[in-house]
């Protein structure tokens, strides 16, 4: 009930502001910018009206899910790796950061949408072009993220566990990373992110299917409809991966968050 109660207090003003721009849209009448019910029901005719022997999705929903939520998590999931074994080598030795940390801020800053051209040209239109996107992408929160927890430990701890006969990669799997936890988790939900907006953009060039490739369809078409679909499905998908990683890691991370009660 507690939980009830606290999304109630939360999504009144999402309802509020849903019901307005239904009013707002109703009154000026434009079809490029139809209101929240004929989005709806554009996203169900697209995604949701398949039988219900498959969870009411259509084939369509199946190759567009299907192939942006792999590309998605696949390219996640390779940056999250490479961010945290990159950053714990990088916060665990002084020489690696000074040389490296110029050469990685460098990297960052280059917008990932300007190497999709290259990206293409190395690796050709496909599956692997898009992975690599949203890979090179997304690893720089996290492995920034990790380099700074791994830095910031506590040397008392590393002390006490070297004092104790800790050896090396023991201090680094039960004193070093789960100090750095809290800091690599957020890496990993920024990343999260920017995950999703690179799955749109790679998608956008010579994909014929996932949720960029019907979206870009859409506009290329004049189709608003379906084109406002796919942005409102972008942002359902943006909210439910936020709140599922937040629950994940606050259950990971409760031992962090009752450290720092008792402090």
């Amino acid at each position: 009930m507690r939980s009830l109660r606290g999304f109630a207090e939360r999504a009144w003003l999402v309802a509020a502001v849903v019901v307005l721009w239904e009013l707002v849209t109703r009154a000026v009448n434009d079809v490029y910018y139809p209101p929240p019910t004929t989005i709806a029901a554009a996203l169900h005719e697209l995604w949701f009206s398949g039988p219900a022997s498959h969870a009411f999705l259509t084939g369509q929903a199946v190759d567009d899910f299907s192939t942006s939520l792999a590309h998605l998590f696949m390219g996640w999931t390779a940056a999250g790796v490479a961010g945290v074994a990159v950053g714990t080598v990088m916060g665990r030795s002084r020489i690696l950061y000074d040389l490296l940390n110029p050469v990685l801020e460098f990297m960052r800053a280059v917008p990932p949408p300007t190497l999709v051209p290259f990206f293409i040209i190395v690796f050709h239109l496909g599956a692997t072009m898009q992975v690599v996107t949203i890979a090179f992408g997304v690893v720089w929160p996290v492995l920034l993220n990790t380099c700074d927890g791994v830095r910031a430990v506590d040397t008392l701890q590393l002390d006490t566990a070297r004092v104790f006969g800790v050896g090396r990669f023991r201090r680094l799997a039960v004193v070093i990373l789960p100090a750095a936890a809290p800091k690599i988790f957020a890496g990993l939900r920024v990343a999260l992110s920017f995950a999703l907006i690179l799955m749109v953009i790679s998608e956008l060039f010579g994909s014929t299917a996932g949720i960029g490739s019907r979206l870009v369809g859409a506009q290329r078409a004049f189709e608003a409809n379906p084109m406002w679909a796919a942005i409102v499905m972008l942002g359902v998908l943006g909210l439910l991966f936020n709140t599922l990683f937040m629950v994940l890691e606050r259950r990971l991370l409760a031992w962090h968050a009752g450290a720092r009660r008792l402090t």
